[in-house]
């Protein structure tokens, strides 16, 4: 699917949220992964953050990500890894990657009450509130460095529902999302997405 195509496709009952996660994760790795050497002290659309900065904080989603998995409060874990040298960054990702998998390899993990910064959610729920954070911020990288991520529908679609659950369409206190921004409601659906998190296609 192109960037040009509008209608989400629905996420089938049977599919296990940990694939979308994955899937989503393997995404923002590529678009990361894709930065030039100029480009890592760019800013992004997420205004905290520059390209470098937020490939950080990607990494330290993931060691969230893992620690929830085996039953950790991610509260625990710093949001950014502060630690990453130039040129650490993919051997950092595909650690972390490791450990997401291993961690979230039980099904029963879907079913658990994880503990997120924002309070518990089941297993299942926390995956998908996940994979909108990842799909989100790879568009803010992929907007920051000129790449034109190939959009995985499904995904994106899984991403919208989670956002439109977690985030209020009126004020926004206290969350780390700007006002929604109003698009065309024929506008592509990745765009649709992160207009509604407060960035401006």
């Amino acid at each position: 699917m192109t960037q040009n195509e509008n209608t989400p496709t629905p996420a089938a009952a049977t599919d296990d949220p940990r694939q979308s996660l994955l899937k989503a994760i393997a995404l923002a790795g590529r678009t990361v992964a894709a930065t030039r050497p100029e480009q890592w002290d760019g800013p992004t659309p997420c205004t905290e953050f520059t390209v470098r900065r937020l490939a950080a904080h990607l990494v330290a989603v993931l060691r969230r990500i893992a620690l929830a998995g085996r039953g950790g409060d991610v509260t625990t874990l710093p949001t950014v890894v502060e630690d990453l040298a130039d040129g650490a960054w993919q051997e950092a990702w595909d650690a972390a990657v490791r450990e997401v998998e291993e961690a979230w390899a039980d099904p029963a993990v879907l079913g658990r009450t994880l503990t997120l910064p924002f309070g518990t959610l089941p297993g299942a729920a926390a995956a998908a509130v996940w994979t909108s954070e990842f799909t989100v911020h790879t568009w803010d990288v992929a907007t920051a460095i000129g790449q034109l991520p190939d959009w995985d529908p499904r995904l994106v679609a899984i991403s919208d529902a989670a956002m439109r659950r977690g985030l209020p369409a009126g004020p926004r206190d206290g969350a780390p999302f700007g006002a929604a921004v109003d698009v065309d409601p024929d506008a592509p659906a990745i765009d649709r997405l992160v207009a509604w998190c407060g960035r401006k296609p």
